[in-house]
């Protein structure tokens, strides 16, 4: 890799404005191989990554997105993909097993793991990318626009460019608020209120909370970005979707 790849890691910022040129093929090949070479399930690989870069259909899945990084010119989109499992199953003449929790959990570990070293891979080659959660709002729209067949489902969601800004190095909790030796360690009231002073105190943050008029950071979230009602009516399509789409034992 051109950079040092802890340097790479902690200077990570999310890009959403991105220049018009187009992601080199060869660099798209690149960074796909090094998201290859993450561990697995047992070596199975089961994950696929749709890459959109037709203007059109960029458009429509950048729609999806609510408009997100409309200027990306390549959107990458991580899917657990059971279906080519269960096809090489079929053509060996063997059992297909894999349409349940277990394997729904262990295949979303494993694009997680691929997309977080293709994601490390690209900011060496000195793309920037932005994370897309919304693809778990707009899951049975994108995995049809996307022409999903039955086994694969739409997980992570990348905007992916050169980049058009240098974006903002966000606050992250520190190693004391996650870190828990030999065994969990529940935290006290102070202990909380300690550990997330840096989200509390951040600048950038505080502004939000005077701006959306809320009582502090946290509120934000719990009232305006991921209230309880929607948590459950998202997580009731999502559910709806995967039982219809192969995983009828969740």
């Amino acid at each position: 890799m051109e950079n040092n790849t802890i340097d790479v890691m902690l200077k990570h910022r999310s890009i959403r404005k991105f220049t018009s040129e187009k992601v080199d093929p060869k660099h798209l090949e690149e960074i796909v191989n090094c998201g290859l070479r993450a561990s697995n399930t047992g070596n199975m690989q089961l994950y696929s990554v749709i890459a959109t870069e037709k203007e059109s259909l960029r458009t429509e899945l950048c729609q999806l997105h609510f408009g997100q990084c409309a200027s990306a010119p390549l959107f990458l989109t991580v899917c657990v993909d059971v279906n080519r499992y269960h096809h090489y199953c079929r053509v060996n003449g063997c059992d297909e097993p894999y349409g349940n929790l277990l394997w729904f959990v262990s295949a979303l570990i494993d694009a997680s793991l691929f997309a977080q070293n293709l994601c490390l891979a690209a900011e060496a080659k000195e793309l920037g990318f932005c994370y897309l959660g919304t693809v778990n709002y707009n899951t049975a729209k994108i995995a049809k626009l996307l022409q999903c067949p039955k086994g694969v489902v739409p997980v992570i969601a990348l905007a992916m460019g050169h980049p058009a800004e240098e974006g903002r190095l966000s606050e992250r909790l520190g190693c004391d608020a996650v870190l828990h030796r030999e065994v969990y360690h529940d935290p006290t009231d102070e202990e909380i209120k300690e550990t997330h002073a840096v989200r509390d105190n951040d600048p950038f943050n505080r502004q939000m909370v005077k701006d959306n008029g809320t009582r502090n950071y946290c509120e934000i979230f719990t009232t305006k970005r991921y209230p309880r009602t929607m948590n459950e009516a998202v997580s009731a399509d999502l559910k709806a979707f995967l039982e219809e789409n192969f995983f009828a034992t969740l």
